[in-house]
C-alpha cells in the first residue's frame, strides 16, 4: 500500500507534508515557535510524525522513540539578548561610602537570564561573578554587589555584563563615579576668632577646596539666623558680608563637598560700640606742692 497523508504536529499545531517525488521523501516548510525552545522539558519542542496509508493505517514516531527520538526534538533558539540596567550607584555620582552596594537588573523575556554568566567588573580589575546576589525576579534577577575591599577615592568604572540561556551577549552597560571620604579643607582668614570690634560690618572670607570633588559649596550662618549660601569662585576663594548684633556673636560656617562630606569653623566675635563711661577722679593731694608728686584716680565702666 502507498503512504496516503503525512503529518507532523509541533508545538499543538499540525502540519501537512507532501511528497517530494523526486527524493521520495515527504516535506514541509514550517515556522519555528516564535519562543525559545529552552523553557520547554529537555529544552526542546517534541515534534510528533503520523503517517497514515491508503488502508488507513497509522504510524507514529515521536521524541520518545528509540531510534527516531533525537531527531524529533526541535530546538528553537532567540536572538534577542538580555536587557541590564544598573541602579546604583547613579552616573557621575559622589559618594562618600567607599564600599557602595552596586544594584543593577538583568532580564530576558524568552529563553530567560542565565545567572553564571552574571558578571561585575570593577575598573581594570578581573570579571567578579562570586558574591552576587542574585534574586529572581518576573524575567531575570536583581543583583547586589558589595565590594570586599574599600575602593579609593577618586574616580571608579563599573561593567556588567550577562547572558541569556541561547548564548545572546547583552549590550554591556557601565556607570563612572567617584569615591570621596574625605571632608573639604576650610580655611577661614578672616575675621579672626575671638575679635572684639566697634564695627557692625562684618566680612567673613576664606578658602574651600576638596581634591576629588571641586567646587565644594559654602554657608554662612550668623547667630540663630538661616544659614545663606555664599558664592564660591573657581579658585575656592569666598567672601561674605554681615552685619553684627551689639554682644557676642558665632558665626559659623560650613564648606560640603559633592559627597555631602562637611567641615566646620566657628568664629566668635564681639561688637561692643558703647564707649567707656567716666563716673568720678580723684587727685590726691591737691593742691600739690611744686615738684612734688600726686595720684590721680579715675573710675571707669564699659
Amino acid at each position: 500500500m502507498a503512504v496516503k497523508t503525512m503529518q507532523a504536529i509541533i508545538n499543538g499545531t499540525t502540519y501537512t507534508l507532501t511528497k517530494n517525488n523526486t527524493t521520495g521523501k515527504w516535506e514541509a516548510t514550517v515556522t519555528a515557535p516564535s519562543t525559545s525552545s529552552y523553557n520547554q522539558s529537555g529544552h526542546y519542542y517534541p515534534v510528533t510524525v503520523k503517517a497514515t496509508d491508503e488502508a488507513g493505517n497509522v504510524a507514529t514516531k515521536d521524541a520518545s522513540d528509540a531510534t527516531l527520538g533525537s531527531k524529533l526534538r526541535l530546538v528553537v533558539k532567540e536572538k534577542v539578548a538580555p536587557v541590564i540596567n544598573i541602579t546604583a550607584p547613579t552616573s557621575g555620582a559622589f559618594l562618600a561610602n567607599n564600599t557602595p552596594d552596586i544594584k543593577f537588573k538583568v532580564t530576558d523575556n524568552d529563553s530567560g537570564v542565565n545567572p553564571d554568566t552574571i558578571k561585575i567588573t570593577i575598573d581594570t580589575g578581573a570579571a567578579i561573578t562570586a558574591g552576587i546576589t542574585k534574586t529572581a525576579v518576573t524575567g531575570g534577577y536583581e543583583c547586589t554587589y558589595k565590594p570586599t575591599a574599600a575602593l579609593a577615592d577618586g574616580s571608579h568604572t563599573i561593567k556588567v555584563d550577562a547572558s541569556d540561556f541561547d548564548g545572546n551577549v547583552a549590550t554591556q552597560k557601565s556607570v563612572t563615579f567617584k569615591v570621596d571620604t574625605v571632608p573639604p579643607t576650610l580655611s577661614i582668614t578672616s575675621p579672626a576668632n575671638g575679635l572684639i570690634t566697634n564695627k557692625a560690618a562684618c566680612t567673613v572670607s576664606g578658602t574651600t577646596n576638596d581634591v576629588t570633588s571641586s567646587p565644594c559649596t559654602v554657608t554662612v550662618k550668623l547667630n540663630s539666623g538661616a544659614a545663606e549660601a555664599v558664592t564660591v569662585n573657581a579658585d575656592g576663594t569666598f567672601s561674605k558680608a554681615l552685619t553684627l548684633a551689639n554682644g557676642s556673636n558665632t558665626i559659623t560656617i560650613v564648606a560640603t563637598d559633592k559627597a555631602g562630606k562637611q567641615t566646620t569653623v566657628t568664629r566668635t566675635v564681639t561688637l561692643d560700640t558703647a564707649p567707656p563711661s567716666i563716673t568720678d577722679v580723684t587727685i590726691t593731694p591737691n593742691p600739690v606742692d611744686a615738684g612734688k608728686t600726686f595720684i590721680i584716680s579715675v573710675t571707669v565702666t564699659d
